[in-house]
């Protein structure tokens, strides 16, 4: 080892200095300086790597020679302050602090921390326990470690929630699916329960209003405006009204059967008739109407509200501004021209067991819960070819066309019965309603940029606050500015919302096969087109890329 006396502090008392005859203290390695440095008074400082390796570089290079006689001196370590360092995320949602222990000098204290992060303009989300946790670590540190803790975060905003209309009643549709059971535990599948109906005073819907969110900030002190949810307007409709005491409750004020709306719902006059016939004639009625038997051949029925028929429906005509319910079956027959001779047209949902030869059109669900056969379905939401238990449901031969995805249990028939799906149709709709909504948006961004510039060009308020008509002026733009502002963010929520859709469109809207798909079946899903050649199991049928995918792991 070589000599203590060899290494001492400098004069200001920052540094280590050594000093070496290459003839005399020559050659010497790493290690005979490092045990220098471990000298108590030279152990806290900083080692200089690159001024150890000069010096030895220089002292085994001269060892030996004439030029080794010198002395030579070197600063192999020195003195270092505790250092402090931060990181702020690209978002400015969170902080990182880095304490570096000091080599023998000034150690970081809570005001030190404080301070810099002044001068980073750190404002908001700091944590005092966090702070304390990194100088309490930081005080256990030998020179040169590090701790690194995460000392503050902004808080994200939260966007309001949408508004939501819960209903409170059941609908005729709904007894379909609910078969009642029997004393000893069976189910009887043709008893399905009474006709469901309300008195005045019972409760329909109960809205749950938009939240308006909760605003953030970053950990500048920005702040993030939270999106207010969309608002669901709840009508009152026909023999319907709110309750007194909750102005988001909506209530019966009538005796009859309730009918949802796009909106709300109403309670409808019921006009129940054993069976639309030859000798009861058409019917109809602005109302509901409950049929207890069978609709015959060439009857029309139409209502104003829902129409319900408890047997079957035979080569007829039914129109109902909300749902179509058939407890039994509904049978047509193909005529010379190629037609069908039984319509379902329903604005609400249709939903009946057996479906045969039959044209069904509605604006909501249409539900098959045992077998479709050979007829041409159109619906703007889902088709569902399926009984409660997913076991049996078929569809087999016609033609789907289906806006928002087909779920069914097994399509076509061992004998390659040809049959049509055409689902997820009209995304082009949805990209045209962005870019309108883009513009739109724009525009209003313009306008409200045009109200501000004028308002910037206005003299001081002193000079005009007193006169009615400037008054009135300003008071108009600031009431449009707020007009436009408003419209933007609901245009913004609706974009957005519209945007998701798109990007989900075809994940969303798809075809689930529970058990089978036979051959012969033409899927036609946006622009993807398929013509089954084989038999599939379990699937789910999907565009991807344009292409039609058949994807056997998501079994339902």
């Amino acid at each position: 080892m070589l000599h203590p006396e060899l290494i001492e502090l400098s004069t200001d008392g920052d540094k280590a200095e050594l000093t070496l005859i290459p003839n005399t203290h020559g050659p010497i390695v790493e290690q005979d300086l490092l045990e220098l440095l471990a000298l108590p008074g030279f152990c806290k400082l900083k080692p200089l790597k690159e001024s150890i390796n000069k010096a030895i570089v220089q002292v085994n290079r001269l060892c030996g020679q004439d030029d080794g006689q010198s002395a030579l001196l070197f600063t192999i370590a020195q003195r270092q302050d505790a250092s402090i360092s931060f990181e702020i995320s690209d978002d400015k949602m969170q902080v990182s602090m880095t304490l570096t222990a000091a080599y023998g000098g000034q150690d970081i204290t809570l005001k030190d921390i404080l301070q810099n992060l002044k001068i980073q303009q750190v404002k908001l989300g700091l944590s005092k326990a966090k702070i304390d946790l990194s100088l309490a670590q930081f005080a256990s540190l030998q020179p040169g470690e590090q701790c690194c803790n995460i000392i503050a975060q902004g808080r994200a905003a939260i966007h309001g929630k949408a508004a939501k209309l819960e209903r409170k009643v059941m609908l005729a549709r709904e007894r379909l699916l609910q078969p009642q059971e029997n004393s000893d535990g069976s189910v009887d599948m043709r008893n399905l329960g009474a006709v469901i109906m309300v008195k005045p005073g019972n409760t329909l819907i109960l809205k749950h209003p938009a939240t308006t969110g909760v605003n953030g900030y970053n950990v500048a002190g920005d702040k993030l405006l939270a999106k207010p949810g969309k608002d669901l307007k709840l009508v009152a409709g026909d023999g319907t009204k709110f309750s007194d005491n909750n102005p988001h409750l909506l209530i019966a004020d009538v005796a009859g059967q309730p009918v949802e709306t796009k909106q709300g719902m109403q309670v409808d006059d019921l006009l129940q008739i054993k069976n639309v016939n030859v000798g009861y004639g058409h019917v109809d009625f602005k109302g509901s109407v409950l049929i207890t038997g069978d609709v015959g051949e060439g009857m029309q029925v139409k209502s104003s509200g829902d129409i319900t028929v408890m047997g079957f429906v035979d080569s007829a005509t039914l129109d109902a501004q909300g749902d179509i319910t058939v407890s039994k079956g509904v049978i047509g027959r193909q005529l010379k021209d190629n037609t069908l001779s039984t319509t379902l047209k329903a604005q609400g949902q249709i939903s009946a067991q057996f479906v045969q030869y039959s044209n069904l059109e509605a604006s909501g669900n249409i539900l098959v819960t045992k077998q479709l056969l050979h007829s041409h379905a159109k619906t703007k939401q889902q088709l569902i070819v399926c009984d409660a238990s997913g076991r049996r449901g078929d569809l087999v031969g016609g033609k789907v066309e289906v806006d928002k995805g087909l779920k069914v249990v097994a399509i076509g028939a061992t004998a390659g019965t040809k049959t049509e799906i055409f689902c997820a149709m009209h995304i082009r709709e949805f990209k045209q309603d962005i870019i309108q909504l883009q513009d739109s948006i724009k525009s209003m961004t313009v306008a409200i940029a045009n109200i501000d510039g004028q308002l910037g060009n206005l003299p001081p308020k002193a000079q005009w606050q007193d006169d009615e008509i400037m008054v009135e002026q300003v008071t108009v733009m600031l009431e449009e500015k707020r007009r436009i502002v408003s419209a933007k963010q609901q245009e913004q929520a609706e974009f957005e919302s519209i945007q998701q859709e798109v990007t989900n469109y075809y994940k969303n809207y798809r075809v689930d096969a529970l058990k089978h798909v036979f051959t012969n079946i033409e899927i036609h899903i946006g622009k993807a087109f398929n013509r089954t050649q084989r038999d599939h199991g379990p699937c789910s049928i999907t565009n991807i890329n344009q292409e039609i995918d058949f994807d056997y792991s998501a079994k339902k």
